[in-house]
């Protein structure tokens, strides 16, 4: 009987991948050659026996779009001999026919042609170190803002049955007067005053869990990865350790960006534009952003004008011509702009002098 090895050697496979909780949709092209397209079980393992199974030799390269399920695909494929890149949704290239009948199916296809046509490019995946410390910072952010609606929560509670705080507390603040105004409260029914506890224990918690995520975060920062480049930092006026931890888990290294312009458009610092022809439209800024280091920056920036003297200079002069949310925007450019030349050169800040006439 004969028995023919089939060798794929020198060829190669296109994978694009839709990731889904309970299952993948996979597309698989073999050079211009369309192949299959099928259902697996949401694991690497399986999707690259299948590989070396059908096509043994073969170069794989697979793509999938960043998501909720992270970069761990991403890591496994790789650390099988997979090559493989993640992707940003928004810049996959789609036809009006692919909008309007979108499913998995669709998309694993598209990004499969996609990737044989090397029409996408792949984001920065960070190492897994670099991730759960970015997790932390962000588990903060959200304890914070979960807080925030926290107070709202019980603010709208007291307006609804008329209780007005009284001049010796700071309501805006949330003063440990104000707080012990709020405790000392008994409503009509037993069932209101049930209410208005229950808010406040989910403070209390909300508050001590916010303190516990804070000094985790200052012990991160005095590690050797992150100690120096954070002290840099906060060289800066108006960053903390905070804003610092934030900045390094977000960007992770600053080489990654060729140029400021690049940095800039990371964070979310540039204009948007829709024109054509001899129309100019300006969208104002890009609403393609870091969400976080965009609104840290901003933030950052309303101190740095007050207590660098070119930054205000600068701020003064922007807002002789527009208005100061639009100037504040570029100022941010400025501290971006410094906060990059700290990190490449190693050096700390220092802020200019103004030479008087």
């Amino acid at each position: 009987m004969e028995h023919t090895q089939v060798d794929f050697t020198g060829q190669h496979v296109y994978v694009g991948l839709d990731v889904a909780k309970k299952s993948w949709k996979v597309n698989v092209l073999v050079g211009e050659q369309f192949h299959k397209r099928f259902s697996q079980e949401p694991s690497t393992r399986t999707l690259v026996n299948y590989l070396r199974r059908n096509f043994p030799g073969a170069q794989y390269h697979c793509v999938y779009e960043a998501g909720y399920c992270g970069f761990w695909i991403h890591d496994e494929l790789r650390a099988l001999g997979v090559d493989c890149i993640v992707t940003n949704p928004a810049d996959v290239p789609t036809s009006d026919k692919e909008r309007r009948h979108k499913n998995d199916r669709v998309d694993a296809g598209k990004l499969s042609r996609h990737l044989r046509s090397k029409e996408l490019r792949g984001i920065y995946v960070p190492d897994r170190t670099a991730l759960e410390d970015r997790t932390l910072i962000r588990t903060r952010a959200r304890f914070v803002r979960k807080q925030t609606r926290c107070k709202h929560q019980i603010k709208a509670l007291l307006h609804f049955y008329g209780y007005a705080a009284p001049d010796t507390t700071v309501e805006h603040y949330w003063s440990r007067a104000y707080i012990r105004w709020i405790e000392s409260l008994t409503l009509t029914e037993r069932s209101g005053t049930y209410s208005l506890q229950s808010l406040l224990r989910e403070l209390f918690f909300l508050r001590e869990t916010i303190l516990d995520l804070t000094k985790q975060i200052r012990l991160l920062s005095h590690e050797e990865r992150y100690s120096r480049r954070a002290e840099l930092l906060c060289t800066i006026p108006g960053i903390g350790i905070l804003a610092a931890m934030t900045l390094l888990t977000e960007l992770i290294t600053i080489n990654r960006f060729t140029s400021l312009d690049a940095l800039a458009s990371y964070v979310g610092l540039v204009p948007g534009e829709r024109s054509s022809g001899e129309d100019e439209h300006d969208t104002g800024i890009s609403s393609r952003r870091n969400a976080a280091l965009r609104y840290l920056l901003i933030e950052i920036a309303w101190v740095a004008q007050r207590e660098d003297p070119a930054l205000m200079m600068a701020f003064n002069s922007l807002s002789l011509r527009m208005p100061k949310p639009q100037a504040i925007v570029r100022i941010a450019r400025k501290l971006l702009n410094r906060i990059r030349f700290v990190l490449k050169n190693d050096q700390p800040y220092v802020k200019a002098v103004l030479q008087s006439a």
